[in-house]
């Protein structure tokens, strides 16, 4: 590997059923967070909201569109939705002076949990948008899976280890 220094995205497509490449569109990545419970009682000095780990919080994805389109009401449709993002990240390597793009995808199951139809303006954007309530993200770096979370079949990969395959063993579902 070279001496790398991170720039910035490039470009990115989106694609619908591993097909279909949508329209024009910004994309607001979900957060990713634990789930916790307050910890607290004898032996502990004060509280500690303890993480479940593998166990996440809603997980929601905005995509906003420059202008009404197809696209926009298809993904509202109330079924869950396949989309991949597919990005080039630029990666200015010092020691040859030379930029290298990296690929980047960003896979989602998500089902709609909001629409906006954005507001009309002559000569501007109308900024409608998405959400979804995504149940599936996988995010492959490089040709590596980094992370991949599928909330309904209790797994969570960080870097290749799957932090519930032991408690799917200790439920008897592997």
């Amino acid at each position: 590997m070279y001496n790398a220094v991170r720039d910035k995205l490039t470009d990115f497509t989106i694609f619908k059923d591993g097909q279909q490449k949508l329209g024009t569109a910004d994309i607001t990545l979900p957060s990713i967070e634990y789930m916790t419970e307050t910890l607290k009682g004898p032996g502990i000095s004060g509280e500690v909201k303890m993480p479940t780990m593998g166990q996440t919080s809603s997980m929601e994805m905005q995509i906003t569109w420059r202008t009404l389109n197809e696209d926009v009401t298809e993904l509202h449709a109330p079924k869950a939705h396949d989309l991949e993002c597919r990005g080039a990240i630029a990666h200015y390597d010092s020691s040859a002076s030379e930029i290298h793009q990296i690929p980047v995808s960003i896979r989602v199951r998500g089902i709609p949990k909001k629409l906006e139809l954005g507001k009309l303006e002559t000569a501007a954007t109308m900024n409608s948008s998405n959400t979804l309530e995504l149940v599936y993200l996988k995010e492959t770096y490089d040709g590596v899976t980094k992370i991949e979370i599928d909330k309904f079949a209790r797994i969570f990969k960080i870097n290749g280890t799957d932090y519930l395959a032991e408690v799917r063993a200790a439920l008897g579902l592997s």
